[in-house]
Order: structure tokens, then sequence, then C-alpha cells
């Protein structure tokens, strides 16, 4: 679900959720999501501030604190209202009012930092007591429930506690002076651990897909490896068998490899590879699935394709992959390319026979004299 949930649209909205380094896409919309999750901080949050307001107008009985409650209650409602609403679009993948969402974070956070001035300025002690005991609470929620937007954090955390100071000013009470000294040291040092925290959570993410990105992919092409390419055959095989698609199979192997190898050494011949894979993405659908199993050898699993689909894309790489290579060292190579073809019965058993199939074929081209396609016979 954490896909689904909105980018910002707005300039400042935007701005506020920038954590001021390059991430992917995927890493933002994971950072978004988290704004919109941890229940339970949120929860105590909004019981808390509300709670606090409404004891403290009790106390007080001032038409400026009943005003501020009013504020409170509605903010608190609408930020309830916005985050069941779009954790519920979410799992439809509609549009989740981030930008308002961020907007009403602010402005409750505006609401706590009002409470604190009204209560600084009141004269009333137990009620500054209060109210400042509340707001300095809510910057630990502030803080870990919006790791993923900094800038956001910074912003809450000042106006959550700045009307602390500029009370302290209006109230004209000694010791109060001392938060003009303390207050912005903690607004800095908290920002700042906000920044470090999302840094750290940003690496942790980067960390996690690079694994996975490795776990399925080769390292030297960054095309699919053998064990993610037999996952997909299986799920394409369980699609024959409910008779949603027959998929086919390409079974490539290059032709002239290995004398790249021994003639020009390993790491012109990973160059090559490289190229190769390169060629392929290009001439390949976008929606198949392209995959080096070992060597000098690569798989194409197509699954809304049939067979004359499956021959003509085995015609386009007989061509692409045997025009010329430059390569680093200045040298221009040939290769060639044998291709068996196969399409996957609903009747084979496993994915390494489905393999096995098109890995016939692809003998059997080899033995035909290289450079060309066959496609297997299979009923």
């Amino acid at each position: 679900m954490s896909k689904n949930f909105s980018l910002p649209q707005w300039q400042l909205t935007k701005w506020l959720l920038d954590s001021g380094r390059p991430i992917s896409p995927d890493i933002e919309r994971d950072l978004v999501a988290s704004l919109f999750g941890t229940l339970s901080i949120f929860i105590g949050g909004v019981t808390n501030t509300l709670l606090v307001a409404l004891l403290i107008t009790w106390h007080v009985q001032r038409q400026e604190f009943f005003v501020w409650l009013a504020l409170e209650v509605l903010v608190c409602a609408a930020r309830i209202g916005i985050l069941i609403s779009a954790r519920r679009r979410a799992r439809m993948a509609r549009s989740t009012h981030t930008d308002l969402h961020v907007i009403l974070s602010l402005v409750w956070a505006f609401s706590v930092g009002l409470g604190t001035y009204l209560s600084i300025t009141s004269g009333d002690w137990l009620a500054a007591a209060l109210a400042c005991l509340s707001s300095a609470a809510m910057v630990g929620g502030i803080c870990f429930r919006n790791f993923g937007a900094p800038r956001m954090t910074g912003v809450m955390i000042l106006l959550a506690l700045g009307p602390c100071c500029l009370g302290a000013m209006v109230a004209q009470e000694p010791l109060f002076l001392l938060t003009l000294i303390q207050l912005p040291v903690y607004v800095v040092s908290m920002t700042s651990a906000s920044f470090r925290m999302n840094a750290m959570v940003v690496a942790t993410m980067q960390s996690e897909r690079d694994n996975a990105h490795r776990a399925r992919h080769d390292s030297l092409t960054g095309l699919l490896n053998r064990a993610t390419l037999l996952a997909e055959i299986e799920m394409a095989i369980s699609r024959a068998r409910s008779g949603t698609a027959r998929p086919s199979l390409l079974y490539l192997d290059l032709d002239g490899f290995k004398r790249i190898n021994d003639v020009y050494g390993h790491g012109c011949g990973d160059e090559l590879l490289e190229q190769v894979a390169a060629r392929m993405r290009e001439a390949v659908p976008k929606e198949c699935r392209i995959s080096r199993i070992g060597g000098d050898e690569f798989v194409i699993l197509m699954n809304d394709h049939d067979k004359d689909g499956a021959q003509a894309l085995a015609r386009r790489l007989l061509i692409e992959i045997a025009a010329p290579y430059l390569l680093a060292n200045g040298e221009e190579v040939v290769i060639g390319v044998s291709i068996g073809i196969a399409q996957v019965p609903s009747t084979v058993q496993s994915a390494d026979a489905a393999l096995n199939i098109a890995d016939r074929a692809l003998y059997v081209a080899k033995a035909s004299g290289k450079s060309r396609f066959h496609v297997a016979e299979i009923i």
C-alpha cells in the first residue's frame, strides 16, 4: 500500500517533504507513506493536546482559550478524517490528499504553540507549566513520526515551541527569558537529529533495495539471474495451466564469444556481454523478462506472445546481436547468436523442464550451423 500514497503537488509541500538529498522515486513514496503511519503516536499526540487544551480552558475560563480549544478540536478532527480517508484511498490507488495532510500537520503544531503562548501570557503559571510541558512532550512524537520529512519536522517544532519565546518576552517574567537561550538550541538540535534520522532511514532503505536487486539480478549485466528466471517461469506455467496464456521461451547462446575471451581477455569479454545485454533491452518488448543464466547464455520469457511473435523477436535478435561491437580498447568485434524457441506446454512439470525444452531446441540450432533459431516441436 505504501506505493499508493500520493506525492505532494504544491510547491510549499514539495519543499517541506524534500529531504535535501537525491533519492529514488520508490524511496520517496515510502517516506511519504511513513507520514501516514505510526497511528499509536498520532492518537497519543491528538489525545494529549485535546486533554491539555480542555483542562487549561476549564481552569482559566477565558474567551481566547475557548477559541483555542475549538481550533484544537477542529484541527484534530480534520487530521483524523484525512488520515482515515488517505489510508482507505491508498488501498484503492486514489489520491490521498498528501498536501492537505501536511498543511494540517503544520496547523496542528501552530495550535499547540498558540496554546502555549496564551497560557504564558495569561499570568496563570499552572496553565503555563502544563502548556509548556505538553508542547515539549510533542516534539519527540513530531520527530519520530515525521522522520520522512525533516524539513517539515523542523517547521513543526518551531511552530510548537517558538511561541514560548514570544510569550516569555510579552510576559516579562525574568525566569522565562531563559527560554530565549534554551529553545533556539533545542529547536536546532532536534531538527538536526531529524535530518540525521532521515539520512539513516534512507541509507537503510537503499541498502535493502540494493540487496534485493543483487539477489534477483546478474551482477554484470543487470539482467535477471537464473533463480529469478525459474521463479518467473513457474508463475508463467501456473498461468498457462489456468488457460490465460501460453508463454514462450527463447534460449540464446552467443556464437564466437569464447574466441573474444581468448584473444582479448575476460575484461573485454565482460564488456561485450554488457553491450549484448543493452541491445537485448532495446530489442525485446518491455513486458518480456530477460535473464542471463550463466556465461554467454541468455533466456527471454515471453508471456503474452504467440509462436509467430517469438519467431519475429528471434529474427530481430539475430540481426541486432550480429552487428559489430566497438570495445574500449578500440577493437571492433563481431559475434553471432543461436536461439532455441519453445512454447511452454501447460503439461510441463517444472521450470527446469520447460527450460530444457528450449535448451534442446538451441542445441538443434547450433548443430544446424549456428546464427539461426530453431523452434521446438511441442504439442
